[in-house]
């Protein structure tokens, strides 16, 4: 972004908080300067995409927050998540990367994170083999309910707008989601 004249001004000073300066919406701000630099015709997206990047930061501090004393990661939280919904407690690693949205190697990661802290083991299938298996343990699927109460009460019941708009937002955003490649059939 250009900086506007005024900027030196809004600038803290030593020994002055950081939260007392710039209390305009630096998204509006840097809508406006794409503006006044004529490209009108990307402003709206760059605003969208911006907004979309700064809301996931801020959600991600609340999901870690929530997440710190079970000593999670969101990752290692949905992983634990979705073997607890399955009836048998258990997925090969090779389905976890798809249903889980993320590259196989990542996949490796969590699991290994999880096997340390003895919530999951790696498994093979008695009918093949070759077939490595991510199973919770015990202690994963307490960790995983309590974790959920958590996030339930925490972050997904307030996520910070009303439920009408929480539900226009999901449907925008899956309208985005399958425009951009994404999955969104149910």
């Amino acid at each position: 972004m250009t900086p506007t004249q005024d900027d030196d001004a809004s600038r803290a000073r030593p020994g002055e908080p950081a939260t007392d300066v710039g209390r305009r919406d630096p998204i509006a701000v840097a809508y406006e300067l794409w503006r006044e630099h004529g490209w009108e015709d990307a402003a709206d997206g760059m605003a969208l995409v911006t907004s979309l990047s700064r809301v996931n930061q801020l959600m991600t501090e609340r999901i870690e927050r929530t997440l710190r004393p079970y000593e999670l990661s969101f990752a290692r939280y949905e992983l634990l998540r979705l073997l607890a919904f399955t009836s048998t407690g258990r997925v090969a690693m090779t389905r976890l990367g798809s249903l889980l949205q993320v590259h196989p190697t990542s996949v490796t990661s969590v699991v290994a994170r999880l096997e340390r802290q003895g919530h999951v083991e790696r498994l093979r299938r008695t009918t093949d083999r070759r077939v490595v298996l991510a199973s919770i343990t015990g202690s994963g699927r307490h960790v995983a309910e309590v974790a959920t109460r958590a996030l339930n009460e925490d972050v997904f019941s307030r996520p910070g707008l009303p439920l009408e708009d929480v539900r226009t937002m999901t449907r925008l955003l899956g309208s985005l989601r399958g425009h951009l490649g994404d999955m969104t059939t149910p």
